[in-house]
């Protein structure tokens, strides 16, 4: 096959597509459903989050940085995807691959960073209730949070950097949307620097928030086993959307894992199209309902903005 280097390559193209007739029609409305659902139950509850004083708290500032992150991750994926849907050629070019990189790759680290910061937040309030408003006094969580979108970025930008400069080989990446690996897969030039980069980024960052994530709900969960009725109630309460959030991050991460890394062609097509979109459309609807539904002061505001406007 001819080489052609990254400069000589203008588009990508798609082959995980194949022809739905009209039923693409049927698709496009229900992926413009689930994209218009997820950004109206996110921008409700960082409403609802902004505009009462009540809920300007550590655990819900925290919150109001993953329901943005949620609406950055959508708009990442889901008006792409429709565009694909209705389109008869599956191409995108170089620079709009690399621009839903950057989307998706950022949300997907954010997520995680933000995970880890309301993990350790939830430690500190269970854990430490008499010196949780020191430990995480304002400023902090302001740091916080711009950390957690700040370290993102500069990996991403550096990932990217790293990748675009990248000899490539061909152009047809077998996916429905554009993702890293896949485009490294097409080079044909020297990929070590960007796999050194991946394997220390992976074992020292996000393993190491992983072990905080783990250390943090060892602690909180000795404080149920040990302590008393009222501190098991408020770990339960705050602590099991967080944790069913982290399990949906979690088991996402694992399907865009093995769709990346093994060969899934002999995977029933249906099969393969939901794992790789498992990772990027439920979360964005899973937590606004699951922290809507479970904390208390967000169902009650959430209720009484809605009422009010009826």
């Amino acid at each position: 096959m001819m080489m052609l280097n990254s400069t000589q390559v203008s588009y990508f193209t798609f082959g995980a597509y194949f022809d739905l007739g009209l039923f693409k029609y049927f698709l496009f409305m229900i992926t413009m459903c689930f994209y218009v659902v997820s950004i109206c139950t996110n921008l409700l509850l960082i409403v609802v989050i902004c505009m009462n004083t009540s809920l300007h708290e550590p655990m819900y500032l925290f919150l109001c940085s993953l329901f943005v992150n949620e609406l950055f991750g959508s708009t990442g994926l889901f008006p792409f995807l429709m565009v694909q849907i209705l389109s008869d050629v599956h191409t995108v070019s170089f620079s709009s691959c690399y621009l839903q990189i950057f989307c998706l790759y950022t949300y997907a680290n954010v997520q995680f960073y933000n995970l880890a910061v309301m993990s350790y937040d939830r430690y500190l309030a269970i854990c430490y209730p008499l010196q949780y408003n020191t430990r995480m006094a304002f400023n902090k969580v302001i740091m916080l949070i711009v950390l957690t979108w700040l370290f993102p970025l500069l990996n991403i930008l550096i990932v990217i950097s790293l990748s675009a400069s990248l000899q490539l080989c061909g152009n047809i990446i077998d996916r429905l949307f554009c993702d890293n690996y896949s485009v490294v897969k097409l080079a044909c030039s020297d990929t070590t620097a960007i796999n050194i980069y991946g394997l220390m980024y992976t074992f020292i960052v996000l393993s190491g928030l992983a072990v905080l994530i783990f250390y943090t709900y060892m602690r909180i969960l000795k404080v149920c086993f040990c302590g008393s009725k009222q501190s098991r109630q408020k770990a339960v309460s705050t602590c099991t959307p967080h944790l069913a959030s982290l399990l949906n991050f979690s088991f996402g991460c694992f399907f865009e894992i093995a769709q990346g890394r093994f060969d899934m062609n002999r995977a029933p097509i249906m099969l393969r199209i939901f794992l790789s979109l498992y990772f990027l459309t439920c979360s964005p609807l899973f937590n606004p309902l699951m922290y809507g539904l479970n904390l208390t002061k967000i169902r009650i505001m959430c209720k009484s903005l809605v009422s009010a406007k009826t």
